[in-house]
């Protein structure tokens, strides 16, 4: 709003140098032209009343100029009136037409922002003990999904969860993604455990790619870690098949990445060879965070080429806060988290970024009872 209202002084900026150029200069000089800008400067900035007040102003202080100049006449007076005038008409239209456009944008975000809840929904914000958040960030104002996923789920086994990245951008990424999500949402309910679950959707994404055939068929590929919480939710089990390994943050602040024992490949390649897909288990204390993201977070590179390290940024921003004892939520975890890689890379994001924290209620949590 400060910006916005900053701006607005422009057309008003532009009659003001406009007078000044004139005073300064010779008589036979004219700063028309100069004032003939100020209302195509304002299509953008105000309505059609004000566009008209800032045209009929720069009217006005041109006929006043040429006045004192003694150069008001049909050649240099009357001519730039008329001119002035038809250029304040030409700023309505243009204003209009931006209006209209606009209209249309604010319609097709709002497409856009269903298309997204209905192909990735947020995940429950928690689940007994376990507090989740999520944040999705495009690279694109434009495009609110693209290839990125997560999806959390309470099943007949525990707690299970996915992040993931899809092969491909637009839509064919989109579809792969709500098939992604499909076959994990069946899988998980139906899998006693993590391998069986892996071995499901490996089954189900090669379905899919061999439906849709070409080049989805023979590189169509998902990066994906895949997690399993025990019942007690003291041990967090994960399968990583090509994906950025997760972090978890004790409650000091203190980040420690999570990595697989075993490299595997990313799901939807079992065509080239057959991979174990190794579960490897760790401690998930109460207070705990465990923090999953896309490669859009790790391979954000800042203006040297250096890429995003979570976990040696993670505890510089996060631990001063959690050693004065200031408890942060998923959300605002992930918040700070997305300010830290803009930081990082000077603006918008490299890449789209699909970001999952889920966090442990410890016991002494006020709102371990109740809601978050």
């Amino acid at each position: 709003m400060p910006q916005l209202l900053r701006t607005q002084w422009i057309p008003v900026g532009l009659i003001v140098l406009a007078v000044v150029v004139d005073l300064v200069t010779p008589h036979g000089v004219t700063s028309a032209p100069l004032l003939m800008t100020a209302p195509v400067a304002a299509a953008p900035l105000f309505g059609v009343r004000g566009i008209i007040g800032v045209g009929l102003t720069a009217m006005v202080v041109h006929a006043f100029l040429a006045r004192i100049d003694g150069t008001f006449g049909w050649r240099a007076g009357v001519a730039s009136q008329i001119t002035l005038a038809a250029v304040t008409g030409l700023a309505v239209l243009i204003h209009r037409t931006l209006r209209r456009q606009d209209a249309r944008a604010r319609r097709a975000q709002h497409v856009a922002a269903v298309a997204q809840q209905a192909v990735l929904p947020e995940p429950p914000s928690r689940l007994g003990d376990l507090r989740i958040d999520a944040r999705y960030v495009p690279a694109e104002r434009e495009a609110l999904i693209g290839g990125d996923l997560y999806v959390v789920q309470s099943t007949p086994h525990g707690i299970r969860m996915m992040v993931g990245d899809v092969r491909g951008k637009g839509l064919g990424a989109v579809s792969a993604v709500s098939a992604d999500l499909g076959a994990f949402r069946y899988a998980a309910d139906e899998s006693e455990d993590l391998p069986q679950l892996v071995a499901r959707l490996e089954r189900a994404l090669l379905r899919e790619g061999g439906r849709r055939g070409g080049q989805q068929q023979e590189e169509g590929f998902t990066t994906a870690l895949i997690a399993e919480f025990s019942p007690d939710l003291e041990t967090v089990r994960l399968v990583n098949r090509g994906h950025p390994p997760p972090v978890l943050l004790d409650v000091q602040g203190r980040a420690t990445l999570l990595d697989a024992s075993e490299e595997a490949p990313p799901l939807g390649m079992s065509d080239l060879g057959a991979w174990s897909s190794p579960v490897d288990s760790f401690p998930f204390p109460a207070g705990s965070t465990l923090l999953c993201f896309t490669d859009g977070v790790t391979e954000s590179r800042d203006v040297t080429g250096r890429f995003y390290d979570p976990v040696a940024r993670l505890p510089l921003v996060l631990g001063r806060r959690a050693r004065s004892g200031v408890r942060l939520t998923p959300g605002q975890i992930l918040d700070t988290l997305i300010q830290d890689v803009r930081r990082h890379v000077g603006g918008r994001p490299q890449d789209d970024q699909a970001m999952l924290a889920l966090h442990r209620v410890p016991a002494d949590d006020p709102g371990r009872d109740g809601e978050p």
